[in-house]
């Protein structure tokens, strides 16, 4: 009994190695990007993906219908009431200054390409889980269809 408490309470990763893991995570190209872009693709839309000529470089661009499409991880984007939104129990200042930094630059990205005409859509990771991902998608995919009207 006295094992499985310390092994519970000690780190799952090595010392050193969890900052060695969490830099391997890329920006571009996850699992919740794709699943979205062979959505829209099956669906006859043609886009750009991570186009640097607009604020914040959206995941998808459809400039056909005047839309960008942000699809945001729960961790690092800190998704409110998302039980994915974790924080870190090691070095809390620093995370939560990370998910304020990044919360500031989604909201700042977000108005400058409203303020340009286009059209915002915002798709977080956990709404592309199982049970809600078939809804979700159709439910993108109307958004989009309507805001070209």
């Amino acid at each position: 009994m006295t094992t499985k408490r310390v092994a519970a309470t000690q780190s799952q990763f090595p010392r050193g190695s969890r900052s060695y893991i969490m830099s391997r995570i890329r920006g571009r190209d996850t699992k919740p990007e794709i699943m979205v872009r062979r959505y829209l693709f099956s669906r006859g839309l043609r886009f750009r993906k991570n186009d640097p000529r607009y604020p914040g470089k959206p995941d998808v661009v459809l400039p056909k219908y005047h839309t960008a499409i942000f699809i945001n991880g729960c961790f690092w984007h800190h998704h409110q009431g998302c039980r994915y939104a974790t924080t870190p129990k090691s070095n809390v200042e620093f995370w939560t200054q990370k998910f304020l930094r990044n919360q500031h630059r989604d909201t700042a990205e977000v108005t400058a390409l409203t303020q340009l005409g286009w059209h915002v859509i915002v798709v977080w990771e956990c709404e592309l889980k199982k049970p809600v991902c078939a809804e979700r998608l159709a439910q993108l995919y109307e958004e989009i269809s309507q805001g070209k009207q």
